[in-house]
Formats: C-alpha cells, sequence, structure tokens
C-alpha cells in the first residue's frame, strides 16, 4: 500500500485550486460538496466556476497562481492541463506548506483523491493507487445501488444520539444497539414515518437495550477453508465480522484475519507438527474463559473444522463448560486441491471410494489399510504428509503399489503462493524434497492434473474397478 487511507479534515479550512477548465470543473464538483473554503486561480475560469464565484460558494483569483496564494491551505490542486504551469503551481504550494495533487499525475502528487460514495456523513473513498481508475468507478457504482439514500438520514440522526447512547456499557451491548438501529428498526421507521419517527424510535430503542438481559457468551467454530478469502461462506464472513475474541490456528492466512473487526481480540493458538505448538488444554481454556466472560468467540480453523481439525475434542470442552457452540463449516484442502489441478475426487469407472488420510498423529507416522491403498485405480486425499512421504512411498511399494502411480502435491492450495508438484509414487519422496515446499500441502494420491493423466499409459475400466 503505498498510500495511507485517511480523512482529512477540511470544514472551514483553505482549499487552492489552480485551473479554469475541464478538469478544475471535475475536481470542483467534488470539492463543493465539502465545507471547506475554496480559492480558484484562473486566468479564464469556465462559465460555470464565474458562476459559483457569483453565488458565493467559491472565491475565483482571476490570474495564475502567486507566492504566497496558498498560505494556511491544508490542500492544493494542480488542475491547470499543463504540465509546466501545474508543476510551478505545485512548487508553489508545497513551499507554502499544502498538500499538493496534480491532476492526472500521481508521481508528482503528494496525496491522491479517491472515487467517493457520499451518503453524509457516511462517506465511502474507493482508491486504486492510479492503477485502475475504471475498477475504482465500477465499485462506485455497485456501493451507489447497494447502500440506501436514506443511509445518511439516519447516520444524521444517530449521531445526534450518541451521548444518550453512552448509557450502554461500551463492547457488544452498544453494537448490538446500533446494529439494530442502522439495520433493522431504524430504516423500517424511516421508510414509513420519516425522520420525526426515527427521532422518537431512539428513545424507545434505548430503552430496550437497557433493559435487556445480557447475552450469554458463545462458541462458534468456523471453517476459513483453504485460504483464499473468497472461498469463506457467508455465514462465516458474518461470524468474523461479529466476534469478539477470534482464536486461529497457524494455517490461517493474514488475508483472512483482515477480515475480523477491528475491534477484536485477535489470539494466535497455532499448532505445529513436529515444531511449537499451543498445547491442546490451552486452547479449551481459552474459549471457555473468554466465552463465560460473555464474549461471542470465534475458534477459526483452516480447511473445515471437521477434518482433520480436533473439531470432537474443542467441542466437547465447550459443551462440558455448559457453553453454546455451533459450527460453520469450510472448503477443506482436498477440495480446493483437485479444483486447482481441474480433476475430480471420484470418478465412475476408476474410484467409487475416497480415502482421506493424515500422513502423522499425536503417535507420528499414521498406518492405513495400505493393501486397500495399493490396488490401481485407489485415490486419497493425504494431509500433513509432507515429512512421511518417504513412509507412505514405503508402505505402499511393500504392498505392490505400481511405481508409475500418479501423486500430485498441491501446496498453498487457492493462494497466490500456491504450487503444485507432480510426481509418481516411485520418485515422491525426491520429489518433495526437490521441490523443498514450505508452506501446507496436501497429496493427491492416484490423481494427476489432465494433461498428465492424458499422458499416462492408458489401463483398462475393468482393471481399475477390481
Amino acid at each position: 500500500m503505498q498510500h495511507f487511507p485517511i480523512f482529512v479534515a477540511v470544514a472551514g479550512r483553505r482549499v487552492v485550486l489552480s485551473g479554469g477548465g475541464d478538469a478544475a470543473l471535475a475536481k470542483l464538483r467534488l470539492l463543493l460538496r465539502t465545507e471547506a473554503h475554496l480559492t480558484v486561480l484562473a486566468a479564464d475560469p469556465a462559465p460555470e466556476i464565474e458562476g459559483w464565484a457569483a453565488e458565493g460558494r467559491l472565491r475565483l483569483i482571476r490570474r495564475a497562481a502567486e507566492a504566497g496564494d496558498t498560505l494556511c491551505a491544508v490542500l492544493a490542486y494542480g488542475a491547470n492541463e499543463d504540465a509546466d504551469e501545474d508543476a510551478r503551481f505545485a512548487a508553489l504550494a508545497r513551499a507554502d506548506g499544502a498538500l499538493v495533487n496534480i491532476v492526472d499525475n500521481l508521481e508528482d502528487s503528494q496525496f491522491i483523491t479517491p472515487a467517493i460514495v457520499d451518503r453524509d456523513p457516511v462517506t465511502v473513498a474507493i482508491g486504486t493507487e492510479g492503477a485502475a481508475p475504471v475498477l475504482a468507478r465500477r465499485i462506485k457504482a455497485d456501493l451507489e445501488a447497494a447502500l440506501p439514500a436514506g443511509l445518511g438520514t439516519l447516520a444524521r440522526i444517530g449521531k445526534g444520539f450518541r451521548r444518550a447512547a453512552d448509557a450502554l456499557p461500551m463492547g457488544r451491548k452498544r453494537r448490538d444497539f446500533w446494529s439494530d438501529f442502522y439495520f433493522g428498526a431504524g430504516p423500517r421507521t424511516l421508510e414509513q414515518d420519516g425522520a420525526p419517527g426515527v427521532q422518537r424510535l431512539l428513545d424507545r430503542l434505548l430503552t430496550r437495550h437497557l433493559d435487556a438481559a445480557p447475552e450469554s457468551g458463545r462458541v462458534v467454530f468456523v471453517g476459513a477453508g483453504p485460504g483464499d478469502p473468497e472461498l469463506l461462506t457467508l455465514k462465516a464472513r458474518r461470524a468474523l465480522d461479529t466476534a469478539d475474541v477470534v482464536i486461529h490456528d497457524r494455517l490461517v492466512p493474514a488475508a483472512i484475519l483482515e477480515l475480523v473487526r477491528r475491534e477484536a481480540e485477535i489470539v494466535d493458538a497455532g499448532k505445529e507438527g513436529f515444531g511449537p505448538s499451543t498445547p491442546q488444554n490451552r486452547i479449551n481454556a481459552l474459549m471457555v474463559e473468554h466465552a463465560r466472560a460473555g464474549a461471542h468467540v470465534v475458534r477459526l480453523k483452516a480447511g473445515d473444522p471437521a477434518v482433520f481439525g480436533r473439531l470432537d475434542e474443542e467441542t466437547e470442552a465447550v459443551a462440558v463448560a455448559g457453553i453454546d457452540w455451533s459450527v460453520v463449516p469450510g472448503i477443506t484442502a482436498a477440495s480446493a486441491a483437485a479444483a486447482r489441478i481441474g480433476t475430480s475426487l471420484t470418478r465412475r469407472g476408476r474410484n467409487s471410494d475416497l480415502r482421506m488420510l493424515t500422513g502423522h498423529d499425536m503417535a507420528g507416522f499414521t498406518e492405513q489399510d495400505w493393501q486397500a491403498l495399493a490396488r490401481p485405480g485407489a485415490v486419497a486425499a493425504i494431509y500433513m504428509a509432507k515429512r512421511g512421504a518417504r513412509f507412505l512411498q514405503g508402505r505402499l511399494m511393500m504392498h505392490d503399489a505400481d511405481p508409475a502411480t500418479p501423486v500430485t502435491v498441491v501446496e498453498n492450495a487457492t493462494r497466490p503462493d500456491e504450487r503444485i508438484v507432480t510426481a509418481r509414487l516411485g520418485t515422491l519422496s525426491d520429489d518433495i524434497a526437490r521441490a523443498a515446499l514450505t508452506g501446507p500441502a496436501v497429496l493427491l494420491y492416484g490423481l494427476a492434473p489432465p494433461a498428465v493423466a492424458a499422458a499416462l499409459p492408458h489401463q483398462p475400466v475393468k482393471e481399475l474397478a477390481q
């Protein structure tokens, strides 16, 4: 992020713009929505600028910029549509201490003006750091359609009631009041009774929330999926948005943690195979401790909580403590990895079952039904198997598995740093060592990307079905 987004206080402060043509008009139409004291420097201003000056909406100086014109200005815009004149104005403005923006010149600007969705006092700013203005306009159009016109009215009325709402304790109880107002009773009342009805509603709503019994804490076990934030379910997004405390696994990426409500407490309870880990009893104690204090706790797990996620141990711990809980499933790594290589986990004539295995558990490398896995056409998704690849390879080949059996390793499935390694059972451990995988990976035993599978020797369906 090269530009840090902020909202600058301009009410009652000077903003100076140099220019009188189309670029100046476009910028002024935006600036005239503010409460800034606007000054325009233009030797030949457009008629619209003349008109705004006559109405007293801005001050017009009919000449080019001179030294001192931007003294005490908080912002200065160069909109002359002339590179030399804009550069001259920018130098004068910087000398006077103003922040400078030159229209359509990102490199020489000290700040940028984003696309804006205006529901005063609710303002949404959309910036692409100059990379894609068309994209910013599209996002703006989508938000304009999504945000009701009455949102600004509700926000202005709510602003005047904030001191009264301070009677509610800080935290979830106060958030619930404002959520009820902005997303429930408020919009309905505004539509039916207008602004006067909304003013009367606030007193009734506050009394109801003051008299309401405190909510009990609870725990929601949420599947974060394989790592792509867009693969989160809607229910998972809502849980993250309302959580007071989020206790997350090591494999949950930063991009998903960024979706957590800013005021929430985020606790890293990572576990690493053969490495440092947060003890399970400590994780259980954290969930119970926060929920008993009345918090909405999200236990955020990579993939799906019910697939090698120790879900039963954790739900039993909160249930024994008398705490309500629920589960929001997520996309497991096997499904994500198969999707990324463009193949199916099951296929008629090839495999009528799918095995989901773990390469190691608390006791070390795990034993499986090797004879069944070694049969032609067997398919398995093997989690946590990088370190145990040589063990898996040896056990399967001891049971006469074909060394040419395809194995696809998908590291960081769906994430920007995803890697796909195609291998054969006979060289699996060497192929993994050569790839130097460092992220979470799932092994798709018996599967290959379509292009690779097409090059494999054909096996009759009747043989695969045996």
